[in-house]
């Protein structure tokens, strides 16, 4: 039996917290979805960064030509996001949403998630993949970063290994590749983490 997991309410932590303290705070393209982007040869795509949080990834994408809508949770966290982004000159469209009940009718060449899934409740996982797999075009990517169970961090997100994730999205994707890697942010050291790069079926 998994060990439930507390979160913080996500809106009063954006409201209250400068994103760049977060522990997720990146201001650059994380290394790992740079790499697989120039590996599956991806631009000019219609991408979904979903949970976004501070924002970086979606402007990092978005100055590298890419169509991006950029969703999270929390309205603080996009409205700090977008603030940032219009400072940039950076066209984004930015919109609060849950993916578990979204309001997202558009199809995406890529989604990513770079911290929404391993903060859901496990009984709700199922519900994920469903939404995900419905807001991807057949044949295209989701990249997904998790918490590695290689983790010993003593709260934060849930764990996953490559095994689990393959099964947990088994009856839309195929898990192209798990890489164990690190959660980029303002933590020291970095924490454990798997990028997987997953395409529908």
């Amino acid at each position: 039996m998994e060990k439930e997991r507390s979160f913080p309410d996500w809106e009063q932590l954006y409201q209250q917290e400068s994103v760049e303290t977060m522990p997720w705070f990146h201001p650059e393209l994380d290394l790992d979805v740079d790499k697989a982007l120039s590996e599956l040869n991806l631009d000019q795509a219609m991408v979904l960064d979903l949970g976004t949080g501070p924002g970086t990834q979606a402007m990092a994408l978005a100055e590298r030509g890419f169509n991006v809508i950029a969703t999270d949770l929390s309205h603080s966290a996009i409205d700090k996001a977008s603030s940032v982004a219009q400072q940039r000159r950076l066209e984004i469209t930015w919109k609060q949403d849950d993916i578990l009940n979204t309001q997202l009718g558009e199809q995406f060449d890529l989604i990513l998630d770079r911290g929404c899934f391993h903060v859901l409740a496990p009984e709700r996982r199922a519900d994920y993949v469903q939404v995900v797999a419905r807001l991807l075009k057949p044949s295209k990517y989701l990249f997904l970063k998790t918490f590695s169970v290689s983790e010993t961090l003593e709260g934060g997100p849930y764990r996953f290994r490559a095994s689990e994730i393959e099964e947990l999205f088994r009856e839309h994707f195929l898990l192209r590749s798990a890489q164990e890697t690190v959660y980029y942010g303002t933590l020291d050291p970095l924490p454990r983490a798997l990028f997987c790069i997953l395409q529908r079926l």
